[in-house]
């Protein structure tokens, strides 16, 4: 399949049932650049960079000036991907004439391609709003980070069946709002095989089996650039961490023994 000029939300929606989504987070203008050149398709600026850029214990402080900034940077890196900004914690629930005022800042201001809001059934009125406006929503279900306090942590959803039916109307209600897709965070494979089955736009998992549409991951975690943490669902691609510690000790070390720079890195 030939490389799109531009990733959109239709081209991403056209994929279900034909192949698979790969989807990654990015942050800033250099790894937005690696990923991009990567032939990822879709290019997400999580709020969690809270955790992973600004040094946050989860994304609820993140506000929109962040998104926007880091936003940005990554649309400027990514030329193929979709780029898909999050819309930060109360940025959006308050009212719907807020999720669009600040929707369209990022796509207006940051050159986001859509914006993704969590929530279900209970978020269709906002999601609609956003698409009849001409903003693409990706969806989010599951674990929602953005109500870890509510859910007392971040635990697997839809374990029981009266809480899997829940999710599967949430899935339906998002999906005939008119989300281009549909994040399925920390729930049984099983279900999100339901799911995905149920409705008609991509499902991208996350801690969500290999069912899915597509699957997304945060780049740090990929990478091992986010400390020992490892969730269940994460699969080391590379380890970083350890190399780039390794290199910034012998940086040290031949700064202060004198033996940087050298001749070669001399005029």
């Amino acid at each position: 399949m030939s490389e799109p000029t531009r990733w959109t939300a239709p081209k991403i929606t056209a994929l279900k049932g034909r192949e698979k989504i790969v989807s990654l987070t990015a942050y800033d203008f250099s790894m937005a650049r690696m990923v991009d050149e990567a032939g990822i398709q879709l290019v997400l600026v999580g709020d969690s960079l809270g955790m992973t850029m600004l040094g946050y214990e989860n994304t609820l402080p993140v506000t929109l000036e962040q998104m926007l900034h880091h936003t940005a940077a990554v649309a400027r890196g990514a030329k193929h991907a979709l780029v898909v900004t999050d819309l930060p914690f109360l940025t959006y629930q308050v009212s719907v004439e807020q999720a669009l005022a600040n929707a369209g800042r990022c796509i207006k201001e940051a050159g986001a391609g859509a914006v993704k809001v969590e929530g279900g059934a209970f978020r269709a009125p906002t999601i609609r709003a956003l698409v009849e406006n001409g903003i693409p929503v990706l969806g989010h279900i599951g674990l929602t980070p953005q109500s870890i306090r509510a859910m007392g942590g971040y635990k697997v959803q839809g374990r029981k069946s009266d809480e899997a039916d829940h999710l599967l109307a949430d899935a339906r209600a998002v999906a005939e709002a008119g989300a281009f897709a549909i994040v399925l965070e920390a729930m049984p494979s099983e279900l999100a095989s339901a799911i995905t089955a149920a409705v008609s736009v991509p499902t991208i998992g996350i801690g969500a089996g290999p069912h899915c549409d597509g699957q997304i991951l945060v780049l740090h975690d990929i990478l091992g650039l986010y400390g020992e943490f490892k969730p269940k669902f994460v699969k080391r691609y590379a380890n970083f961490g350890p190399e780039v510690r390794s290199a910034l000790e012998q940086y040290r070390k031949e700064v202060s023994d004198g033996s940087f720079p050298g001749p070669e890195q001399s005029y």
